[in-house]
């Protein structure tokens, strides 16, 4: 049935105040657990101090928030700042060389921050992989990018090589593995774009432009090859009609995001209750619905401002980089999960879309996902952990096409044919509910651990049958057919549907 099919408003009202009620009702116990359990002698370590006028204390489990927004703030907006201040100036000078001047930045920044030996290290792979490059042998470059990769996610060759970089400082880890990482994965997708060219070769100051953008270095997003090469080598840099007023619009939202985590972090401590396995057991079904519903959230709001951040800068370099996630709260499907747009972008480039082609058929979806997978599990670091993670997302992706698959097939689709329209979308949003809860689930176990993730399980599946289970998945319902109200909506903006005949335009 069609994407702009309407339900009546009352019963959207609905759904909006059950939503809204349920909502509150969970963080109302979340927040009754965070301020109950604050002295718990599992919080010590990760509820620290934080505001003292108001005596609440701040939970720092995510080092990488913490990482960012507080001990190594700084250090970052300094070497972003001085991007900025470079960049503009070098583009007013020779618009025409900024990709060369901002790879001059990079390089010089790099080296200062992590040695000449890490420098050295990166070149060495990235010769490497030049080397594959000129080949022009696909395969060749996935063995070759796949085990350069490999060296930095798995032991003993990432301590090796880990052990060529000398210093102490606290940051040092983060970055090493960050800058590998990425720096592997945008060699392949320069390796890769280097065997679609036509007549000849990239240059190698071509790759080592894409690579050392200061930007993109140690973070991300991953912007791949083809894409960053014609916006960085374009002179022409005038800009879009209002472009500054929504850069800057942009950059005030992730600030008030930040303002918002920070807010959060204070009141409710979402990422260390889960650690206390004895207090999760203590709490409500609704309190871990909404405990496993806020790591999501959480997870997704992070990584858009860290990405945010990054692509404000980026755009101000007249380049237009990956998105920001989804958020999860507006997914019920599998294909649309994702927390790092620019990874999302580069697998289903070069593996997913590549060898699933339409996605239609049953096969060849089977083996792309495999692929894609495996190769994420790669990235992410192989463990057990990530292994569960890998195999349950993968199922999800191919159940969707399963299901999708049956429903096509009479009887189910002649039943679905003579129903009204409005009543196929309230049946596809039961099914899309129950899709939602498994996105939950199968993504909250890497965020916290698969203890949590079981116990979670356990409760609404089991424990908390039939009322919780029943009662969770109606709120989630409601939640889903609001999201599906905001994406009538958008379809309808892009394409009004026609008038009735014989009924003038009120527009």
């Amino acid at each position: 049935m069609g994407i702009k099919t309407a339900l009546p408003k009352t019963e959207l009202y609905l759904y909006t105040s059950v939503l809204a009620l349920a909502l509150l009702w969970a963080g109302s116990w979340i927040i009754e657990a965070s301020s109950e359990n604050v002295n718990r002698k599992t919080f010590k370590e990760t509820v620290t101090p934080g505001w003292h006028y108001f005596g609440r204390k701040m939970d720092v489990t995510d080092f990488e928030w913490a990482m960012w927004f507080t001990t190594f703030r700084n250090h970052i907006l300094f070497a972003l700042s001085g991007h900025v201040i470079f960049a503009k100036i070098c583009s007013m000078i020779s618009p025409k060389n900024r990709s060369l001047i901002y790879m001059l930045y990079g390089c010089l920044t790099v080296l200062i921050i992590m040695g000449w030996t890490y420098i050295s290290l990166i070149l060495s792979h990235c010769i490497i992989l030049y080397s594959v490059a000129l080949i022009k042998r696909k395969w060749l470059c996935f063995v070759a990018g796949l085990t350069s990769l490999a060296t930095f996610k798995m032991e003993p060759f990432n301590s090796w090589q880990a052990g060529f970089v000398t210093g102490t400082f606290e940051l040092q880890d983060i970055l090493f593995y960050g800058g590998c990482g990425f720096s592997i994965m945008r060699c392949m997708s320069f390796a890769l774009e280097n065997c679609e060219k036509k007549d000849g070769n990239y240059t190698f100051m071509d790759l080592i432009k894409y690579n050392f953008y200061l930007p993109f270095f140690f973070f991300g997003p991953i912007m791949t090859f083809d894409r960053f090469h014609v916006q960085a080598n374009d002179p022409n840099l005038t800009r879009k009609p209002r472009e500054m007023w929504n850069i800057t619009i942009h950059a005030l939202v992730h600030l008030g995001a930040i303002l918002v985590v920070d807010v959060f972090l204070h009141f409710l401590y979402i990422l260390t209750i889960p650690s206390d396995m004895k207090l999760v057991k203590e709490l409500s079904d609704w309190s871990l619905a909404g405990l496993a519903y806020s790591n999501l959230v959480y997870d997704w709001v992070k990584s858009a401002v860290m990405f945010g951040v990054i692509n404000t800068v980026s755009q101000l370099d007249h380049l237009d980089p990956p998105q920001p996630p989804k958020c999860i709260t507006m997914l019920y499907v599998f294909a649309e999960t994702h927390f790092d747009r620019g990874i999302n972008d580069w697998l289903c480039k070069y593996v997913y879309d590549y060898i699933g082609g339409n996605h239609d058929g049953i096969f060849k979806e089977l083996v792309a996902t495999i692929s894609t997978f495996a190769i994420t599990t790669l990235w992410l670091g192989p463990c057990e952990l990530v292994y569960i993670w890998s195999f349950f997302n993968c199922f999800g992706l191919n159940f969707e096409l399963w299901v999708a698959k049956l429903f096509s097939l009479p009887p189910l689709s002649t039943i679905e044919g003579v129903m009204s329209e409005a009543m196929s979308r309230r049946i596809r949003g039961l099914f899309n509910a129950v899709n939602f809860w498994q996105i939950v689930l199968y993504n909250v176990l890497a965020l916290n651990s698969l203890d949590f993730a079981k116990l979670v399980a356990k409760r609404l599946l089991f424990k908390g049958f039939p009322l919780s289970t029943l009662l969770v998945l109606f709120v989630t319902y409601c939640g889903i057919q609001l999201v599906k109200e905001r994406e009538r909506k958008l379809a309808l903006l892009e394409e009004p549907e026609p008038a009735e005949p014989g009924k003038p335009k009120t527009d």
